[in-house]
């Protein structure tokens, strides 16, 4: 295990990791849980909650590799390829490449789990998984924020498809019944979070449309009269070269308000595709401003949780809850195992007002 850097300012649990493949139930009978990765966070009945992204693969056969999708009826569907077929790319462990067609090598839903203090977690009755839906889930739904505005719980999530990856809307009160509001980003897009409150009479989000020629993986903001139709997009946030986030950066959950301004955790990967955290600091009154931003990282993979597993060097997170100065931390690691750690709101305000 490598000692954490002069930069990572993050206090992790003891406990980590909090929750495994293994500590779950597969969906259904001939499925294995391959990772938990990237929690929504949110308070609830008195509880602490996690809506964890769950990614699922069928049992593999001896040289084959077996892909799981949802086909038009809503049912999963499995589908099976020859290792050794020349027209395979099987190269990456989280998307297989089948002549000129793009297909994940899992099937992610949305799970449910909750715990009393915070560090050890249990999956309640009565309250379901939520399972991709139509022609615009078929290759699953991924890495939700929750955000909690009068009452009404907000999820933002990644719908994958083979039309593109874009991001959905549901909605609900109680947990246990869901509106389903459709995509509100058009592909490509994803990492949205939802401001908790309004500015000026206005809802924001951080969201990041990609582009692969023009531009980049970028934290854009958008302003909506109602949660729905989004507009005045602007770009708040770009790569920067030979840095810590020089190949794409990604909001983490809804900005937190201090009285220095908006303060946003957000990911930053490299060209080695190992993933950080940091920050910016948004203006309290137009968060279209950026007053200041992290030159290295708040948190970086040093525990072998973090080093090591189905996509290693990884630290990303969409969720966290906030006590006085503590920021309550949840994250996948590795695109694997779900982690927590505490950070001080002064050490990081500290950081970046320093720069």
């Amino acid at each position: 295990m490598k000692p954490a850097l002069v930069t990572d300012i993050a206090k992790r649990f003891k406990q980590n990791p909090l929750l495994k493949p293994a500590d779950l139930k597969p969906s259904r009978d001939g499925m294995v849980i391959e990772c938990l990765l990237n929690p929504g966070v949110f308070r609830f009945n008195n509880m602490t909650w996690l809506l964890l992204r769950v990614a699922e693969r069928p049992v593999q056969q001896a040289g084959h590799i077996s892909i799981p999708i949802y086909n038009e009826d809503g049912e999963i569907e499995i589908l099976h390829f020859k290792k050794d077929d020349p027209d395979l790319d099987g190269s990456d462990p989280r998307v297989v490449c089948y002549r000129g067609k793009d297909y994940l090598t899992t099937l992610s839903h949305l799970r449910l789990v909750c715990s009393a203090d915070g560090k050890v977690f249990q999956q309640p009755e009565h309250y379901h998984p939520i399972f991709g839906k139509d022609k615009l889930e078929t290759y699953g739904i991924e890495d939700c924020r929750v955000t909690e505005i009068d009452g009404l719980f907000n999820l933002t999530y990644t719908m994958v498809s083979a039309l593109g990856v874009g991001v959905g809307l549901i909605q609900t009160k109680d947990w246990k019944s869901y509106d389903r509001r459709g995509m509100i980003f058009p592909p490509h897009n994803k990492d949205c979070a939802i401001f908790e409150e309004k500015i000026n009479e206005k809802y924001y989000a951080l969201h990041r449309p990609s582009s692969p020629q023009l531009g980049g993986n970028y934290i854009w903001l958008s302003e909506s009269p109602d949660l729905i139709h989004w507009g005045n997009h602007k770009c708040i946030a770009t790569t920067r070269k030979n840095t810590w986030d020089s190949a794409r950066v990604g909001a983490g959950a809804a900005p937190i308000k201090t009285s220095e301004g908006w303060l946003e955790i957000y990911h930053g990967a490299d060209a080695n595709h190992r993933y950080c955290l940091g920050a910016l600091l948004l203006d309290l009154n137009d968060p279209s401003k950026v007053l200041a931003r992290s030159e290295f990282p708040l948190m970086e993979p040093t525990e072998e949780y973090e080093l090591t597993g189905f996509f290693g060097n990884v630290i990303f997170t969409n969720g966290h809850l906030v006590n006085d100065d503590t920021i309550h931390l949840y994250y996948g690691a590795s695109d694997e195992v779900i982690c927590g750690a505490e950070l001080s709101i002064q050490s990081i305000l500290q950081t970046l007002l320093a720069n």
